[in-house]
């Protein structure tokens, strides 16, 4: 178990990661190619990335390369996922690639302590051999994370949406309370499932809270305490494969109608099945069947909140709003948005 201790001055400097962390997506995904947990969540994910990893000749590289030095274990080397990652993969990797020696080579050794890392490993500590590591890991976020980001921009907003319902209503200790089954806020300690024991005191250094997509399992945090201090866990995922549906299955024409661009319209600002039925005045298994319609299409999201579901946009969605004539304009009876709400996702500053 991990033990976060904060003070009043952390409670203030609590932070949630807007966007997919670029760095922390990739250590997910390549312990997804490494593990079979999540293998059915990630089905057709799993299978896309294979063949393009092999298609781009990365196969062997990151194989080779990649999994010792992201190995599943008990410890993962803090260099691998740098601070400058929140600005964006070119960010990270000029991180990386500025990290002093000692730190990198102090690092290896430990994870040589746990997991034999290859001696080409304890080499990176030279310019030469981090510039050709980092466009590895370059080349390998193109095929494997980049082309998802939209996806899992999507779950991250919508996660969000529920932490900033609970933020807005309970404070940050109703935010921190609402991370996950993985979490248990006892005041003023946020207690956390996590592979080793340790304790981790902020000491009003606060803390940035980093939902990943791509990872599995327990939440990971910083190895070493004295650095700014970072915890990723996973969002919650549907217990079903994320297949995507075949083209010709494709449920875009089941969203012409005036009702239907009421709920679309209803679901930028973040609802339950509930408030969308008494805002639209459909029954409830009215306003389901059309959230569901939404969502298979891709323009919406839902996630579980204890017996509510709660209903976001997706940036598909949100574009579709912005479009002056789009799909849902073309009823005559749809009443035009309020200003400033169309396409709203952001939900904390």
């Amino acid at each position: 178990m991990l033990r976060i201790h904060f003070t009043e001055v952390d409670l203030a400097r609590v932070r949630v990661a807007a966007e997919p962390d670029p760095m922390w997506e990739v250590l997910s995904t390549l312990h997804r190619l490494q593990s079979r947990g999540g293998r059915w969540q990630f089905a057709a994910w799993h299978r896309t990335v294979r063949a393009d990893l092999a298609a781009a000749g990365l196969a062997q590289p990151v194989r080779k390369v990649l999994f010792p030095l992201y190995a599943l274990g008990p410890y993962l080397p803090d260099f691998l996922t740098p601070p400058e990652s929140e600005g964006g993969i070119t960010a990270a990797l000029d991180g990386l690639r500025r990290m002093p020696r000692r730190d990198v080579t102090a690092e290896l050794w430990l994870l040589n302590r746990v997991s034999p890392v290859p001696s080409w490993a304890l080499r990176l500590d030279q310019g030469s051999e981090r510039r050709e590591f980092t466009e590895l890991i370059r080349r390998y976020h193109e095929v494997a994370v980049a082309p998802f980001t939209e996806r899992a921009t999507s779950a991250i907003v919508a996660h969000r949406t529920l932490l900033a319902r609970a933020l807005l209503t309970r404070g940050v200790e109703g935010l921190l309370s609402s991370l996950g089954p993985r979490f248990r806020w006892h005041p003023p300690v946020l207690q956390v499932d996590y592979r080793t024991d340790r304790d981790l005191h902020l000491r009003g250094r606060g803390i940035r809270i980093v939902p990943t997509y791509f990872s599995w399992g327990t939440p990971v945090g910083l190895a070493n305490a004295d650095l700014p201090p970072v915890l990723s866990y996973p969002i919650n995922h549907p217990v079903v494969p994320e297949e995507s549906l075949p083209a010709e299955h494709s449920p875009l024409a089941a969203l012409l109608g005036s009702t239907r661009a009421r709920v679309l319209r209803c679901v930028a600002d973040g609802l339950t099945t509930g408030e969308i039925a008494q805002m639209v005045g459909v029954s409830l298994s009215a306003a389901s069947r059309h959230t569901s319609v939404l969502r298979d299409a891709g323009l919406t999201t839902s996630q579980q909140i204890g017996p509510t579901v709660l209903h976001t946009l997706t940036p598909l969605g949100a574009a579709l709003l912005r479009q002056p004539r789009g799909l849902v304009r073309e009823s005559a009876d749809v009443p035009p948005a309020l200003p400033g709400r169309e396409g709203h996702r952001k939900v904390l500053p």
